[in-house]
C-alpha cells in the first residue's frame, strides 16, 4: 500500500507568522491603528482577504473596494520584502530531516498551503526541487476546514486520500484533512490541535521510525 505526505507551510516547514504580523501591522499602523501578536494568531489559516477583513472590522475602518484591493496589494508586496531574505537557515527544526528520508526514499510528498506566496519561500529555503508537487492559494477556491488543498495534492501525487498524512499546525487544517480522511499530524500544541490523529511539537520530536510506521501502516 502506497503512503504519500502532504506538508502545510507556515507554522510547519517555515514561521512566516511574524513575516504576516509585521506587514498586517504596518497596515493597520497606516490606517490610524494598531494589532497585537495574540489578534495575528487569530488570522493563522485564514485567507489573506478574509484576514483584511477581520482587521478592518478590528479598527473599525470602512474602505472601498478600490481602496480594500489596494490595501491587498500593498501587504502583500510589505510580506514580499520581508520574506525575500529567508534561507534554509528559515528553515524549522527537524523539518529538513524529513523532507530528506522522504525524498531519498521516493516517497511521494506535496505541499497543501493556502499561501500565494509558498513557491516564492520553497525556493528561498532550497526545497522546491524536492517535492513532487505543490499547492496552494493560486490553485483552490476554497479555504481550509474545506479539505480541498490536500484532496488536490492527493491527487498530483496520485496517491488515494486515505493513504496521505497530512502534517499541520492549524486547526482548520487539522479539520481539513480529518474531512478528507486522511492521516492528521498536527505540529504545536496539544490542547489547540486536539483532533490531530499524532501531536508533536515540532518535527525535532518525530522520529524516522515513526515515519517508517506510516509508510508501512503499522499505525
Amino acid at each position: 500500500m502506497h503512503k504519500g505526505f502532504i506538508f502545510d507551510l507556515d507554522g510547519v516547514i517555515v514561521d512566516t507568522a511574524k513575516f504576516h504580523y509585521l506587514a498586517w501591522r504596518k497596515l493597520a499602523n497606516n490606517l490610524g491603528f494598531d494589532i497585537t501578536e495574540d489578534q495575528n494568531e487569530q488570522l493563522k489559516g485564514i485567507s489573506r482577504l478574509r484576514s483584511l477583513e477581520i482587521i478592518l472590522e478590528w479598527g473599525k475602518v470602512n474602505l472601498s473596494q478600490d481602496q480594500f484591493m489596494e490595501q491587498m496589494a500593498l501587504k502583500n508586496d510589505n510580506y514580499l520584502s520581508y520574506i525575500s531574505s529567508m534561507t534554509k537557515k528559515d528553515l524549522l527544526p527537524g523539518v529538513s530531516n524529513v523532507i530528506d528520508y522522504l525524498s531519498e526514499n521516493n516517497i511521494p510528498f506535496a505541499l497543501g498551503s493556502a499561501s500565494k506566496n509558498a513557491r516564492i519561500i520553497l525556493e528561498k529555503t532550497g526545497l522546491i526541487q524536492k517535492f513532487n508537487a505543490v499547492v496552494d492559494g493560486n490553485d483552490v477556491s476554497k479555504a481550509k476546514p474545506n479539505p480541498e488543498v490536500f484532496l488536490i495534492a492527493a491527487s498530483k501525487i496520485k496517491i488515494e486520500p486515505e493513504n496521505c498524512v497530512v502534517f499541520e499546525d492549524s486547526v482548520a487544517g487539522i479539520q481539513a484533512a480529518n474531512k478528507a480522511e486522511m492521516i492528521s499530524v498536527g505540529i504545536g500544541e496539544k490542547d489547540i490541535l486536539n483532533e490531530a490523529d499524532f501531536i508533536f511539537s515540532d518535527f525535532s520530536e518525530i522520529k524516522i521510525d515513526f515515519i517508517n510506521q506510516l509508510i508501512k501502516s503499522q499505525i
